[in-house]
């Protein structure tokens, strides 16, 4: 937990950063570097989706607490992320399972972004963005361990996942009404 928190604080600095159009050349310097962090080899600790993957645990969380405001918040987020993020480190078979996810992934972000008041409609596409972003992990890592969780009531009980950065159960599908239903299915350590 403290190193979502921990993330998520490194995350919105790293934004807010990138926004101040007034900073010195030293601060340009510094959020270079951490751009550069960012997209770093997926062999290092840490992973060129990082901030895609802080986002979008961020909106799980949101899901979770039946928070669409947080959600819609955190859908910006991962849109912006993915906007920003240099590909020219990618390999070529990264750069192929991107950019075959890159439109998917955005525009399900971009739908939850623009849905506060819907949290229906805001998890249907959670549920499609988290096949996007485990694929995503598989590829290129995420430079923490996370757990894919399954919820089997959504859907009407077709059942869907989600990753999270616990085993702790916080299920971003059934929200405060059932939020421990679930279970761990793996465990993605890269």
């Amino acid at each position: 937990m403290k190193k979502l928190i921990f993330s998520i604080a490194l995350f919105t600095i790293i934004l807010t950063a990138c926004n101040n159009n007034s900073t010195s050349t030293a601060e340009n310097d510094t959020t270079k570097s951490d751009e550069s962090a960012i997209t770093a080899d997926a062999g290092t600790s840490t992973s060129p989706i990082k901030g895609i993957v802080d986002g979008y645990l961020q909106l799980s969380q949101a899901l979770a607490q039946d928070n669409d405001k947080n959600a819609a918040e955190a859908g910006k987020n991962i849109v912006a992320t993915m906007n920003r993020l240099d590909k020219s480190s990618f390999t070529a078979e990264q750069t192929k399972v991107y950019n075959e996810i890159e439109v998917d992934a955005k525009e399900h972000a971009e739908h939850i972004s623009a849905n506060v008041g819907n949290l229906k409609h805001q998890r249907e596409h959670f549920d499609m963005l988290s096949n996007d972003v485990y694929d995503l992990v598989k590829t290129f890592g995420a430079g923490q361990t996370l757990y894919q969780a399954n919820c089997p009531m959504y859907n009407n009980n077709k059942g869907a996942n989600w990753l999270t950065a616990s085993k702790e159960i916080k299920n971003p599908y059934m929200g405060t009404e059932m939020s421990s239903c679930g279970t761990i299915k793996e465990e993605l350590n890269n």
